[in-house]
């Protein structure tokens, strides 16, 4: 009998291939994926740790789920629920000690064993971790010796033009203020050839863009058949995968970005121009304190390594404001490697602490009205910045690869190759493809414009983004955020 799944899926784009590989796991249970949590009788959250009170919001989402299960229970039904993730890993016996409502709780680095421990929560097994009550939940937080990678199944289902694909996992830095470390475990390269295995696939279901993942992605080093493998000669190796069409990696940190990354960014034309290279802040003493293993300067010297290889290259990033002791003058320090460089896209915070990491015990703590006016005097020269760099591309041509349905009936969206989405009217048959276009005008977080055909506009037509969608630089969303 075929069952229904649908996974909630919190954070970064890890968590969006994690959540899809999961997906992957329970297809030989019987699980298709639903559109919503009222169609599904199993619901997964699969959970990030990185922004405040994340796991009050994941408390606040199951007190929902046990409603629906009461209501599915009182009509003789099933609803199971399961938590994954970071929040997982962190707080998994505190997760089934306060919400009964969940049967499974699986860390990052355990999902490869979720369809064993749903087919033995469907059966009614006993439950796993020290002072987990007596339920049918069970809890699996292991860092398995084994790779994860070697256990998982071969991908089910298509993942749309634009794929993402997990290469790193873990951290070695230990920034004082990130959970990563903790949640992820240490840094794990996966071997080229599995890479290139899967990545060949993905290629088959028809990707013609792949994202490569990892926390700190540009410290992979693979075991390849001749010894380690760098994330440029990856990149290269994919580049000459027949019908693939883009590259894309992220998160780079600034400690490890290396000559071979930055010669891709030079010689591979599948590459595309954009780098997200988090700084987290302009003032040294801040960035010492967090642990960052980089200067302002060192940062600023990779950033014109990057631009003297490839000049047109965007560059985005992270920002952290209101660390523990950070003064007015760090601050304007950040101010002003914000104005020398110039970001095409970021992404800023107030700092918040997290429980376990070294920051979160710092005594120097910054009032919120100086964090919350920090952050408006940032993101508004952010913002100020990416709508400068997205009007320079008005009245030229950009590749788009169409990979999303937008709001409005004859709409596609795709992102250009420095990483804007660009919003167009276009027939339905060109989703998937890359095609050029016009663009005829720009806001702060993307473009519009019109197709292109032999040099003349195709389609008359504007259509303009939706006005629900947020500034990048002001997003909630944890696609930069405290990794990298």
């Amino acid at each position: 009998m075929t069952k229904k799944l649908f996974i909630k899926t919190y954070g970064c784009q890890m968590n969006v291939y994690d959540s899809a590989r999961m997906a992957d796991v329970l297809a030989p249970l019987g699980y298709e994926q639903a559109d919503s949590a009222a169609a599904a009788d199993l619901v997964l959250l699969n959970t990030c740790h990185i922004r405040e009170k994340a796991s009050e919001k994941v408390f606040s989402e199951l007190g929902r789920l046990a409603r629906a299960k009461r209501e599915r229970a009182a009509e003789g039904r099933t609803l199971m629920v399961g938590v994954a993730g970071c929040v997982a890993q962190a707080e998994g016996a505190e997760i089934l000690r306060r919400a009964p409502v969940v049967d499974v709780v699986v860390g990052p680095q355990a999902y490869h064993r979720l369809a064993d421990m749903i087919a033995a929560a469907e059966a009614g097994g006993p439950a796993r971790g020290k002072g987990v009550a007596p339920n049918a939940a069970r809890l699996d937080t292991d860092f398995p010796a084994e790779s994860k990678f070697a256990a998982l199944p071969a991908e089910s289902a298509a993942r749309g033009p634009a794929a993402f694909l997990t290469i790193q996992e873990g951290c070695d830095k230990f920034c004082s203020f990130c959970v990563v470390p903790y949640t992820r475990g240490a840094e794990f390269s996966r071997p080229p050839a599995d890479i290139e295995e899967e990545a060949r696939r993905l290629v088959g279901l028809g990707a013609r863009e792949l994202t490569l993942l990892g926390q700190n992605v540009n410290a992979y080093r693979g075991a390849g058949a001749d010894g380690p493998v760098g994330l440029g000669a990856l990149i290269a190796r994919l580049a000459r995968l027949a019908g693939l069409a883009r590259l894309r990696y992220t998160t780079s940190h600034p400690g490890d970005v290396a000559a071979d990354q930055i010669a891709a960014h030079r010689d591979v034309a599948a590459l595309m121009p954009h780098l997200h290279l988090p700084v987290q802040s302009g003032s040294d003493r801040v960035l010492a304190a967090m642990n960052r293993r980089h200067t302002a300067d060192e940062y600023r010297e990779t950033v014109a390594r990057v631009r003297r290889a490839r000049p047109d290259i965007a560059v985005s990033s992270d920002f952290i404001v209101g660390f523990p002791g950070e003064t007015d003058a760090d601050f304007e320090a950040t101010l002003a490697l914000v104005r020398e460089i110039g970001f095409a896209q970021a992404y800023s915070f107030k700092y918040s602490p997290r429980p376990g990491t070294p920051a979160a015990d710092k005594s120097e703590r910054v009032e919120e009205a100086a964090k919350t006016e920090r952050l408006r005097r940032l993101q508004d020269l952010l913002v100020e910045q990416q709508l400068a760099y997205n009007r320079g591309f008005v009245g030229g041509t950009v590749e788009v690869l169409l990979d999303r349905r937008g709001a409005h009936p004859g709409q596609l969206i795709g992102r250009s190759p420095y990483m804007q989405a660009v919003h167009v009217a276009a027939p339905a048959e060109l989703f998937g493809t890359v095609v050029p276009v016009h663009v005829l005008s720009a806001h702060a977080n993307s473009l519009a414009g019109a197709l292109v055909d032999n040099g003349a506009k195709r389609v008359n037509q504007r259509v303009e983004p939706s006005a629900a969608r947020s500034d990048l630089a002001r997003t909630d969303k944890t696609m930069g955020g405290y990794t990298g």
